[in-house]
């Protein structure tokens, strides 16, 4: 399923938009948003096709279809140990509308969002949407020590929510469960929300495991709002679908009203909820494979640009993108972008502000979400560039 044979170049170049093959002059490499270049598994394809074969498409239940709230609260409870409750459940449109969505029911005019540094940009401009402050807070790469002491004294009387990205896009830190346990007791100490980004949560590598915040303790759950999406895991951006969980009636009612979804402005396809009912429940076989090439090609990943001159790449622990201190090159990151996508003809996404913030300056991100045959001979192209400066 995951062999160079399986990549349609054709097809991804009249389909892959948002920075990726059909947006990239011909000959280059793009490996820039984390969106996988195989097809997703057969039998969500077929859901959506036995679901259209009677040709009513008619308006869904404005909280989501019944087995689509519960294959996610299963999904939760079996998979990340949270006591979840199909009713505090809905689709959105993208795990980005939720992260907005949140900001939206719990953030007004002038409150402060406390968010990871660097990290992707979506956190800054949901809480900036809603004409609030994100306040960052710097996560060192790797394995080393969270400042939790530091993150409390950002807190200030206008503080009202830690988002959380975990794991982190875009350096692939999966969080521990003391690490996490730190976070929750300090956001049930001062009353903070806590906007659990975790999409990513099914791309981790051993031996790491992953622990969802809101499956500590009761108090830090009922604090936490938990979002995801089906993009990473299963090759579904172009579908825009994702979930928001709640643990309280209130939480729930406060995320549903802001979502307009009662009153059929926004809503959730309905044909993206068969396919993530299928996807939960037929093709965790596919999730695995997935996980284990991604893993072959982290590693790929992982040593090839260690072998570059000037630059240095932490293994991730989650997420299928390496992030790379290029520092070494005496080169910013826009600079490194630049040079690689006009010699090595490879996109690959700066550590500008606008993606990660402040924090990322020096690095570039690279998914490798691809073949084997395509991302060597993309690292191979870098390489060869940098090398030879």
């Amino acid at each position: 399923m995951f062999q160079s044979q399986s990549v349609n170049l054709d097809i991804l170049k009249k389909r892959a938009f948002n920075l990726r093959w059909a947006t990239v002059p011909e000959g280059v490499i793009p490996l820039t948003a984390a969106d996988p270049d195989f097809p997703s598994a057969p039998e969500i394809a077929e859901a959506i096709i036995r679901f259209t074969r009677d040709r009513y498409l008619s308006y869904g239940p404005p909280a989501g279809l019944p087995e689509f709230k519960e294959s996610v609260a299963t999904y939760f409870s079996v998979k990340r140990n949270i006591p979840a409750k199909p009713e505090f459940i809905f689709p959105v449109d993208s795990a980005a509308f939720g992260i907005y969505l949140t900001c939206k029911a719990f953030l007004t005019v002038g409150d402060e969002a406390i968010i990871f540094d660097p990290v992707d940009f979506l956190f800054r401009y949901s809480i900036e949407a809603v004409n609030s402050i994100a306040v960052p807070f710097a996560i060192p790469p790797g394995s080393d020590t969270v400042d939790f002491a530091h993150l409390e004294s950002l807190i200030t009387p206008r503080t009202r929510m830690i988002c959380l990205c975990n794991p982190l896009n875009p350096t692939g830190k999966v969080f521990n469960k003391e690490e996490l346990l730190q976070l929750g007791e300090i956001a049930c100490k001062h009353n903070l929300v806590i906007l659990s980004d975790e999409i990513w949560s099914d791309i981790v590598y051993t031996p790491h495991l992953y622990t969802s915040i809101a499956s500590l303790n009761e108090e830090i759950r009922n604090q936490t709002i938990t979002i995801t999406g089906y993009s990473k895991s299963y090759g579904l951006a172009g579908l825009r679908i994702g979930a928001v969980m709640a643990s309280s009636q209130a939480h729930y009612d406060r995320l549903f009203e802001a979502s307009l979804h009662g009153s059929t402005i926004h809503g959730a396809n309905i044909l993206s909820q068969v396919a993530v009912v299928t996807a939960l429940n037929d093709c965790d076989y596919w999730l695995d494979s997935f996980l284990v090439h991604l893993q072959k090609m982290r590693d790929l990943c992982v040593r090839e640009l260690n072998a570059t001159q000037g630059f240095q790449c932490i293994s991730p622990e989650g997420c299928y993108v390496a992030f790379t201190n290029i520092t070494g090159t005496q080169k910013n990151s826009t600079e490194i972008y630049q040079l690689l996508l006009d010699k090595a003809k490879v996109a690959v996404v700066p550590g500008a502000k606008q993606w990660f913030g402040e924090g990322a300056e020096g690095f570039i991100r690279m998914s490798f979400a691809t073949s084997e045959e395509i991302l060597g001979q993309a690292l191979y192209n870098i390489q060869h560039t940098i090398n030879n400066l």
